[in-house]
């Protein structure tokens, strides 16, 4: 049985705003070098928007800001980035980023998604998602 999405709104929400009342704001990404790690954000699509020696921040779509920051220690070569990325478009993103130097993998067809992935500076391994927003505005 599949639950039917609910119909309430916040009472705040602007009638004409079909987006939901609630965003993720931000989401943190240690690295063992901040600024390696803000180049390599920058170059795959998200807007910087502050870099500093022991911080950087940059922007998805959406507002939700990434916070890089030193990590304690090295991430484990090849584990998982501690968030994926959407994208409308995942074959022309994944055409777009290997033109840029970077080594996405094949696309692979899931029910869902379709994807790929991509390894940061330190090593983690970033899935790449088709979206499944559809034509709803998100």
């Amino acid at each position: 049985m599949t639950k039917q999405p609910s119909r309430r709104r916040s009472p705040d929400a602007a009638p004409a705003d079909a987006r939901p009342p609630m965003a993720i704001g931000h989401v943190f990404l240690p690295a063992t070098a901040v600024h390696a790690a803000a180049d390599w954000l920058e170059t795959i699509g998200l807007r910087p928007i502050f870099a500093g020696d022991e911080i950087a921040i940059l922007e998805l779509r959406g507002g939700t800001h990434v916070i890089v920051t030193p990590a304690d220690s090295p991430p484990a070569k090849g584990s998982d980035a501690p968030f994926d990325l959407m994208v409308d478009d995942v074959a022309a993103t994944r055409r777009l980023l290997a033109a840029r130097g970077l080594k996405p993998s094949r696309i692979r067809h899931g029910r869902v998604h379709a994807s790929f992935r991509l390894a940061s500076p330190d090593g983690q391994v970033f899935s790449v998602l088709s979206s499944h927003a559809g034509d709803r505005t998100v």
